[in-house]
């Protein structure tokens, strides 16, 4: 039995969903996170060492990292679609957006969220303007730019493709979903890319996602 240690409002939820795809049996072990911080509680640190989430567990092996999860979980339990065929495009496709989704794409949405975070911390009110004009500085002339160029970059791409391989569904499009729907909540795509947006609602609108969004129960990615 597959156990997901499962972190609200965290990118496990795409874990959750694949599972659901696969129709893979699999138990959820909740974890919260701390209020103030949003950090994840200590008992995570049980599981794996770094205390992250999403880790899975089947039988005696410990599973961490997004990419890593789905890769493994597409090559033991899924079908033909799933991963691919060990050469050719499609092979390096599929594990280019399993790559770039945390290594190109979310770095500088996260950048983002820290600044915007920033300009609404408690601070001495000397000291908010400063802040606050850092932040829009740094948000307008560097990470903006940088966004904006991997949007349009997502965006061609689905223009010629209903899922980030082409026709069917596969592991590349779990590991894409998180900063995509993440960048349509915050109003980053914007109405200039339909494209994503189309390809976020059509994620929503599977049932195997809707059943595990019921499971993993709170899901903010905004």
């Amino acid at each position: 039995m597959i156990t997901v240690h499962h972190l609200n409002n965290s990118r496990s939820q795409r874990v959750l969903w694949m599972l659901e795809e696969l129709d893979v049996p699999y138990e959820i072990r909740f974890y919260e996170r701390d209020p103030e911080t949003m950090q994840a509680p200590e008992s995570l640190k049980k599981v794996h060492p770094l205390g992250k989430s999403p880790v899975i567990t089947d039988g005696d092996l410990v599973v961490a990292e997004s990419g890593l999860i789905i890769d493994y979980l597409a090559r033991t339990y899924g079908k033909d679609t799933m991963p691919p065929p060990d050469s050719g495009q499609a092979w390096l496709d599929y594990n280019y957006w399993l790559h770039y989704a945390e290594g190109s794409l979310m770095p500088p949405l996260l950048i983002r969220l820290v600044f915007e975070k920033v300009k609404t911390s408690p601070m001495p009110f000397f000291i908010k303007p400063v802040a606050k004009g850092i932040a829009n500085k740094t948000n307008q002339s560097f990470i903006g730019p940088m966004i904006h160029t991997h949007m349009d970059f997502v965006e061609a791409h689905l223009a010629k493709n209903t899922w980030f391989l082409g026709d069917n569904l596969s592991a590349a499009d779990f590991q894409m979903s998180f900063p995509l729907e993440a960048s349509v909540a915050r109003g980053i795509v914007g109405n200039n890319r339909p494209n994503i947006t189309a390809w976020v609602e059509r994620v929503h609108a599977r049932p195997a996602y809707q059943r595990g969004l019921e499971k993993g129960r709170e899901y903010d990615f905004a």
